[in-house]
């Protein structure tokens, strides 16, 4: 009806946990907007100024993103002139990321939207309770991951 906030008929930890994950991103990308920098983005530019070079193919295993959604976040980075991509030295068919002189440059104006997600969501929160969610929340994504593992094997 008009006017009526629509109750989830969903209300499970699997669902919430999905709600926490779209709230969060839409957190990050409002933070981000100014900069001109998508979530995707930032990630990618947090792993290449903490940790150095980065292999591309590497990049899509940690973020859990689909090849083809990488490489057009890497484009965009190439493009705006924060990201190199060259060949590996070893394998000529893979690329390596480093982050530009502009790119440090970008970083370190940044402001650090996981800290704020977090304070954010859960400052004042019961430190018992948020260690059973986050081993409750492990448990399953590693169930999960062991069912799809196994369903491949067969």
């Amino acid at each position: 009806m008009i006017g009526e906030v629509e109750i989830p008929k969903h209300d499970s930890v699997g669902a919430w946990a999905k709600r926490l994950y779209f709230a969060s991103r839409a957190v990050m990308d409002s933070i981000l907007r100014p900069y001109d920098i998508g979530s995707t983005q930032w990630y990618v530019l947090y792993q290449l100024a903490n940790e150095g070079p980065t292999m591309q193919r590497d990049l899509v295993r940690m973020l859990q993103i689909e090849r083809a959604t990488l490489s057009g976040v890497v484009a965009t980075l190439v493009r705006k002139g924060l990201v190199d991509q060259a060949p590996d030295a070893v394998d000529q068919r893979q690329r390596v990321l480093r982050i530009t002189a502009s790119g440090k440059k970008l970083w370190k104006t940044l402001p650090d939207p996981i800290t704020l997600i977090l304070a954010t969501a859960f400052d004042g929160m019961n430190p018992a309770e948020l260690a059973v969610a986050r081993r409750v929340l492990q448990t399953a994504t590693q169930r999960l991951n062991a069912h799809i593992s196994e369903g491949n094997k067969s």
